[in-house]
């Protein structure tokens, strides 16, 4: 290997794999894996034999990150994918979505999932239908009458902050055969772990509080071993597979979600206080509010490490009456909090769901839903407190 053009192609690559380990996981950018022995590489294309031959297959960055998800959900196995949204879509594959088939889904779940269900899956044959999950009698009604392959809810809401009784719903779904979704994106492991009370799979946008950071765009699933090679194969024929570089910035997030979450949830439940006692503000969404329709649900369900019960970074309100014209100044006015389209980030971010998350849906849609064109959706940071209550004071008075 004389020549410069040769050198300059191989020259310092596959160096012998040292007998040390770095204390991060690192980022592995390779597409193609080589073995020495084409038994070896024989064996890890059947899966017989740990390993990487080709990326979409698997990667050591992703995989690392898959673990690490699995381990904090309670899970057999995790894939991680492109965004949320190619999550959610693996997981309704996964658990059998065809044609013929039939879907029972929370009315008020996101837009995205809502308009995955309503407009993609119903032109490939399949029925959806959307009912208030907190209603564990129209559920159930739901279910005896369609027979669905799978009922989808949220640990919350977004952006009506509803909470789900997972384990009663799991419940009734089992009971007529049903496998169940759950986005556990608001809550993370860290309030709620869905596969503990017998979810089936549990999706994760993990751009959202897992990365944390606004840096990330990814999607998880973690499930039972049951589902995990229905689940490598579709990413193997689909290729929603999440980056190295996505997957690193990922697993550098979670390291910390434990002290961020501890924030979200602290900061959110004084910022859903004082929102409720404004006198511009006319409904505040907050299972952390004693007057939450499920907030002894929540206290039940939601719980940190420690034990005691937390209730989620996420909050939502309407201001009265107030038109898109209206709504748009409030959030021109604001400096801290950033007017932006996600969420679970150290920054306070605030949205609005009529010309955002729930833009795809009709006014009608959203009237059904409960989504009012004077509905506010914030996510709390993990600024000073005082901080943020002061912008939206600004914000709110500035008339």
């Amino acid at each position: 290997m004389t020549s410069f053009s040769t050198r300059a192609v191989h020259a310092g690559e596959r160096l012998p794999t040292p007998d040390y380990t770095p204390t991060t996981t690192p980022i592995h950018p390779a597409v193609t894996y080589l073995y020495a022995e084409m038994e070896d590489l024989d064996a890890v294309f059947s899966r017989a034999k740990e390993g990487y031959v080709y990326r979409r297959y698997g990667n050591p960055t992703t995989r690392a990150l898959e673990i690490a998800l699995a381990n904090l959900e309670g899970g057999d196995a995790a894939l991680t994918y492109a965004s949320g949204m190619a999550a959610m879509h693996a997981a309704l594959l996964a658990a059998g979505l065809k044609a013929g088939a039939q879907v029972v889904a929370a009315r008020d779940c996101y837009g995205a999932t809502f308009t995955l269900l309503e407009r993609l899956f119903k032109e490939q044959g399949v029925a959806a239908h959307f009912v208030d999950v907190t209603d564990l009698d129209e559920v159930a009604r739901a279910l005896q009458s369609a027979a669905p392959a799978v009922l989808v809810c949220e640990t919350i809401s977004n952006p009506l902050l509803k909470v789900a009784d997972v384990p009663a719903l799991v419940e009734l779904a089992h009971a007529v055969g049903a496998l169940v979704i759950v986005d556990s994106t608001f809550t993370t492991p860290y309030l709620l772990r869905p596969l503990e009370w017998g979810a089936d799979f549990v999706v994760h946008s993990i751009s959202k509080y897992i990365g944390g950071h606004d840096d990330v765009l990814g999607g998880a699933v973690i499930t039972r071993q049951a589902h995990e090679e229905r689940l490598f194969d579709q990413l193997k024929m689909l290729g929603a597979n999440l980056s190295p570089f996505e997957a690193w910035l990922a697993l550098r997030g979670l390291k910390t979600l434990p002290l961020r979450m501890r924030q979200h949830c602290a900061s959110a439940q004084q910022v859903a206080t004082w929102l409720a006692q404004h006198p511009r503000v006319t409904q505040v969404n907050y299972p952390g509010l004693p007057a939450h329709p499920q907030h002894a649900l929540a206290t039940q369900l939601l719980r940190g490490p420690d034990g005691q019960p937390a209730y989620g970074g996420m909050v939502s309100f309407a201001l009265g009456a107030a038109a898109p014209p209206q709504v748009m100044r409030f959030l021109e006015r604001l400096r801290l909090v950033l007017t932006g389209t996600s969420l679970g980030d150290v920054y306070s971010l605030v949205l609005y769901p009529v010309m955002a998350s729930h833009r795809a849906l009709t006014p009608a849609q959203r009237a059904q839903v409960g989504i009012g064109e004077g509905l506010v959706r914030l996510s709390v940071g993990i600024e000073e407190t005082a901080d943020i209550i002061a912008d939206l004071a600004q914000a709110l008075e500035a008339d």
